[in-house]
């Protein structure tokens, strides 16, 4: 068996720096939220806690529209970033619009492990977060999701 290609750090990195970017145009409204699917191989694998397994990568343009529609006010700022081999870690928070009275804001961290597979695109990314501190949070906020939102499907794909 044929050892997998490691990377530089740098470049898996600067790939990285590119799709937070990206996702920075996204969450200001420059950009659908598809847009991040040019940072993904055309067989990637997205594992998302509430969504389930989205595999392809017609399916994952469509997976991003369609699970962040209502969510417009919320944003996602990272907070640290590690690589190991191929492999991404980065942890960023789910941050709901409004602050408490003390002037925090209302957030949840979640990680994503991704994996990257050259040429600027990663091969899969798993996020990981606590689903019950993130419906406790829209409680305590008070937020209530846009029109176009989406329930997440019933029984999702693992």
């Amino acid at each position: 068996m044929a050892s997998e290609r490691t990377y530089p750090p740098e470049e898996i990195r600067a790939s990285y720096d590119r799709y937070v970017a990206t996702r920075d145009r996204v969450e200001a409204g420059e950009l659908p939220w598809d847009a991040l699917a040019e940072f993904f191989t055309d067989d990637a694998v997205f594992l998302d806690p509430a969504w389930g397994r989205v595999e392809g990568i017609a399916k994952i343009r469509d997976f991003l529209v369609e699970s962040m529609e209502g969510l417009e006010d919320w944003h996602f700022p990272r907070e640290w970033t590690a690589v190991d081999g191929n492999r991404l870690i980065s942890c960023w928070q789910n941050r709901l619009p409004g602050e408490r009275p003390d002037g925090t804001p209302y957030q949840a961290p979640g990680i994503s492990i991704m994996t990257y597979a050259g040429d600027g695109k990663f091969s899969r990314e798993e996020d990981i977060l606590n689903m019950v501190h993130v419906t406790e949070l829209i409680r305590e906020s008070g937020w209530k999701p846009g029109p176009a939102f989406n329930l997440p499907p019933r029984q999702p794909q693992r």
